[in-house]
């Protein structure tokens, strides 16, 4: 239960604190979004439901990922996958998040989600319209999405996995939905700046990820990993 909600808390704490790391991409799509079309309720319903639609995709990413993990867990490969997911984050830290940009068919990808979107937008009439919008811009390709895909990995759990990168879907939206309906309002300087400090924040993470794979034996910070054990039990008694 213990590792159900710090699954959350890590998924909310990326997505909030990187949030306006991720206005420079998705930003633009945000601000393109025919929300100020509508009114009242059929507004704001707009916006939660693109919002909705990019957390359901990455909730989706985080159980595929899970899954994968989950199969290391039973191979007892625990240390491997924690040690190589916080030294990835680093990776990404250090490239500035463009590490990523340098995964082979990436490019086909973001082309295709690209147009994706630019057809989705011009046929976006109505506030439910948004959701697939914001379905297909949750695989649009992004440096911190990684880093949270590499956080759910180390999870080695599908659940968790999938709860984390839901609650960093949800975490983005107060400032996403912010940028929405006031983005004019938000100076570039209070962007900077708490841009700025995105990167210790997932280095903090990045460095737990790679103590708990150590397996040092200190409480919450480096517990002991067990083992799966994969040995089948005989149930015939010797005569």
């Amino acid at each position: 239960m213990n590792e159900l909600y710090l699954s959350i808390l890590t998924g909310l704490s990326i997505g909030f604190l990187g949030s306006f790391h991720c206005i420079g991409m998705c930003g633009p799509i945000a601000l393109a979004l025919p929300v100020h079309r509508f009114s009242g309720v059929q507004k704001y319903g707009g916006i939660l439901l693109y919002n909705l639609g990019r957390a359901v995709t990455y909730s989706l990413l985080g159980f595929a990922f899970g899954l994968v993990g989950s199969q290391f867990r039973l191979w007892g490969l625990q240390q491997v996958i924690s040690i190589g997911a916080g030294v990835m984050i680093l990776l990404f830290i250090l490239s500035r998040f463009s590490f990523a940009s340098k995964v082979p068919g990436l490019g086909r990808l973001n082309l295709w989600v690209q147009q994706g979107l630019g057809k989705l937008l011009s046929n976006a009439k109505n506030p439910t319209s948004l959701f697939p919008v914001g379905l297909l811009n949750g695989l649009l390709p992004c440096g911190l999405v990684y880093v949270a895909i590499a956080a759910a990995l180390a999870t080695m759990s599908s659940l968790n996995a999938m709860l984390l990168m839901f609650s960093f879907g949800i975490g983005t939206i107060p400032v996403m939905a912010g940028l929405m309906m006031f983005g004019h309002l938000i100076s570039i300087n209070i962007r900077q700046k708490i841009n700025r400090s995105v990167p210790y924040f997932v280095g903090l993470m990045a460095v737990m990820l790679i103590l708990r794979g150590m397996n040092l034996g200190i409480p919450y910070l480096s517990p002991k990993l067990e083992k799966e054990s994969t040995e089948v039990s005989c149930c015939h008694k010797p005569q």
